[in-house]
């Protein structure tokens, strides 16, 4: 018996979808106090990158570097944060965060440090634009 790709409950929760990449779902977590994106390959039961085959790991790969770079070129951040953090969602996902030593949490994590305040809906079309 296979199993279809889901989502994991808290990144369906938490993220707004912007778009389908060969591989990936990319995510945009609903908190516009951070450029914060997420990078989930659309594959059932990954964990870990290594579940993934030889190829898709390097097709991971590219598209973290893609949207690395989207972030840069978009936002010109002062640092970029990109993490496979798993503890709470073990759902393989990948966080692509652009920080700025003026943003509210600089320089700790963004993880809980405060509440989120969510995109409005003009903000995140202007956004998906940016990352078709």
């Amino acid at each position: 018996m296979t199993t279809e790709f889901s989502l994991a409950p808290e990144l369906a929760r938490d993220c707004i979808e912007v778009a389908d990449w060969p591989l990936c779902k990319v995510l945009l977590m609903n908190d516009s106090q951070y450029p914060w994106f997420i990078l989930v390959p659309r594959q059932a039961g990954l964990k870990e990158s290594i579940d993934l085959s030889e190829q898709d790991q390097l097709v991971l790969m590219q598209e973290s570097a893609k949207l690395s770079l989207l972030l840069k070129d978009v936002f010109n951040p002062d640092k970029l944060n990109v993490a496979a953090l798993g503890n709470m969602v073990p759902q393989l996902h990948i966080h692509h965060i652009a920080r700025f030593k003026s943003d509210a949490a600089w320089p700790a994590p963004v993880w809980g440090k405060f509440t989120a305040k969510p995109y409005t809906q003009g903000q995140i079309e202007l956004l998906k634009q940016n990352f078709v």
